[in-house]
């Protein structure tokens, strides 16, 4: 139980905020996969995230993406879906309360991203790396 509260801790100073419940299961879920993916996976990096975040691939409609092609390099700011021209909200939790808050929301739009930019869905791990990124903003 301590170590829980102590990573629970960790986890609000380093982001500036705290996840729900549902978000927190969420996030050991994906730990747990990732682990079972991966024996030697510890925790998820927002430097890896934001180097996924970052990274250009042939994605849809044949079209060099990134997830920055759509949320914007700063995640603070409102951004333009390039394929549909609607206005999407600012990604970082920090400026968005609404963000990260609904677990079943973040893993639809997780897979349907992965897929759009990188035509798969991603593994637990990456896509945790990404949670943390954002958590980051």
């Amino acid at each position: 139980m301590k170590i829980l509260a102590s990573s629970l801790l960790c986890a609000v100073c380093a982001f500036g905020f705290e996840l729900n419940a549902e978000m927190k299961a969420y996030i050991d879920e994906l730990k747990k996969e990732a682990k079972e993916q991966n024996p030697s996976f510890v925790d998820f990096s927002a430097k890896n995230g934001e180097i996924l975040f970052k990274t250009e691939n042939i994605g849809k409609e044949n079209k060099k993406l990134s997830c920055v092609s759509c949320h914007g390099s700063d995640l603070s700011q409102k951004a333009q879906n390039i394929f549909t021209g609607k206005d999407i909200d600012p990604l970082a939790p920090s400026v968005n309360k609404a963000r990260l808050s609904d677990a079943k929301e973040v893993k639809k739009w997780l897979k349907r991203n992965f897929k759009d930019v990188f035509l798969r869905e991603g593994t637990a791990e990456q896509k945790g790396d990404v949670l943390y990124y954002i958590m980051s903003k």
